[in-house]
């Protein structure tokens, strides 16, 4: 970002330091153009005085060698043209007079000259334009022309002045161009220092960090407001989410007593029920009141499991080696062997102190309702990094595998086991917020049956700098 905003505002420098050079090196041209021509005009109104005397008294030779010595002294053709266009005299012999006169670019000076008029002045005697500098006085005036003095100025030695002082205003424009470059770098850092940290504390958010704070005293005006725009959408949002997963504990907390009281209650009707229709209601009481229990019991659990945030680097076979025993125990209860194979040397990006009860809630999962003998957890430290919970049971169709992804969806013969129909899509959500991926399909495959897999993808560590 820097990069692009210097170069933004480097171009900016060069055209603000040559809106300022250019017109002036401009100016400096017209004005030693305009010093040039006055010269010339000077020289040429002279010789055109001398003419006029030299053409009354027949003696033109005086004329022919001012004119000669003008020439050798400044190197300037100086000419004198009849109004019939014949050359009466000239700095040179009449032959090199006639060339000059000839390559004139503009021959309407001469024209002008003899009606009477003087011609406009010239334009800005630009370097890389080698016309010369052409001065057409008039003989005389109105009616009494009697021919034209021509002067014909090389411009060379006039561009290359005009360059020197072109290359003098290029190097004193270096000195505000390198203040300028030299400021936007500073200026560059003190607009970009709150973006970055707004880009900083965004990042934080996208991973689950709500308590981020920026500062918000530093930066132009406009981004303090933005800054404090965003500390108050986080705090709300922060907010937002305490008062929620707040209200899912305290309600499930609330209805467990009222609900074991009632739970008990309907037990206690067992001894005063007569006629095996009120005991089979009775039944049915006592089933629902328990399903209830254990679906405040898990939606506690998914509370807990929703209130990871952030993301953090982990070694995965420390993870699964704190959790295996735990699952250990929970399949010998339900007759399911749990067993894992992860490398050592795996390590990802995975959710804060989250994927331990991810792979709790995938593991409970695959023992409550795989209906298999075997849960396998494995790893391999490929890029991504993939950790798979498999085991062999009956699985579920493949076309419901983007539904089990949804909250509270049940399997058609779960519909009656413990769960909420949370744990998984909460696990999905927090695996996708910090980069990886999780999908459903098939497991360990055993005769008919296909089996069910989870398999989470996280990005690796690279690196022990990472």
């Amino acid at each position: 970002m820097l990069r692009r905003l210097l170069a933004l505002l480097l171009p900016v420098a060069f055209v603000i330091v040559a809106a300022v050079f250019v017109p002036l090196g401009t100016v400096i041209a017209q004005q030693r153009t305009q010093e040039v021509y006055v010269d010339r005009l000077g020289d040429a109104g002279r010789f055109a005085a001398l003419a006029r005397t030299a053409l009354e008294t027949d003696r033109l030779d005086p004329l022919a060698q001012e004119m000669a010595h003008y020439e050798e002294l400044y190197a300037i053709p100086a000419l004198v043209v009849a109004p019939d266009g014949q050359i009466v005299v000239g700095s040179g012999d009449r032959h090199r007079m006639r060339d000059v006169l000839d390559g004139i670019p503009d021959p309407g000076a001469v024209d002008a000259a003899m009606a009477g008029e003087r011609p406009a002045p010239p334009t800005t005697a630009w370097p890389w334009n080698p016309d010369p500098l052409v001065v057409a006085e008039p003989i005389g005036r109105d009616s009494e022309v009697a021919g034209a003095v021509v002067v014909v100025a090389p411009t060379r030695e006039l561009g290359a002045d005009i360059l020197q002082v072109w290359g003098l205003l290029g190097l004193l424009s270096v000195v505000p161009l390198t203040v300028l470059a030299t400021a936007s770098l500073p200026l560059s850092r003190w607009v970009l220092r709150p973006i970055r940290r707004l880009d900083a504390a965004t990042t934080s958010v996208a991973s689950g960090d709500l308590d981020v704070h920026v500062d918000a005293e530093r930066g132009p005006p406009e981004l303090r407001r933005l800054t404090e725009s965003f500390n108050t959408m986080v705090d709300v949002v922060r907010r937002a989410l305490e008062r929620q997963r707040a209200f899912v504990s305290e309600a499930s907390h609330q209805l467990r007593n009222p609900l074991a009281s009632l739970r008990l209650a309907v037990e206690n009707l067992a001894p005063h029920l007569e006629t095996p229709e009120a005991r089979e209601a009775h039944e049915i009481a006592v089933d629902e009141a328990a399903v209830m229990h254990r679906m405040l019991n898990s939606l506690l659990a998914a509370t807990r499991l929703e209130s990871v945030t952030g993301t953090e680097a982990v070694e995965v076979a420390e993870v699964l080696e704190s959790r295996v025993e735990r699952w250990r125990a929970l399949g010998e209860a339900r007759g399911v062997s749990v067993t894992t194979r992860v490398p050592a040397g795996v390590r990802a990006y995975a959710p804060a102190g989250g994927l331990g009860s991810i792979l709790d809630e995938l593991v409970s999962n695959a023992l409550r309702l795989s209906g298999g003998t075997r849960v396998v957890v494995e790893a391999d430290g490929g890029d991504p990094v993939r950790i798979s919970v498999l085991d062999d049971g009956e699985g579920l169709p493949e076309e419901q595998y983007t539904a089990a992804l949804d909250r509270f969806w049940r399997s058609p013969r779960h519909q009656n086991t413990e769960g909420t129909g949370l744990g998984l899509a909460i696990a999905a959500d927090l695996v996708r917020e910090a980069g990886g991926r999780l999908t459903l399909g098939t497991g360990l495959p055993g005769g008919e049956r296909r089996g069910f897999g989870v398999v989470i993808t996280l990005p690796p560590v690279r690196g022990s700098g990472d």
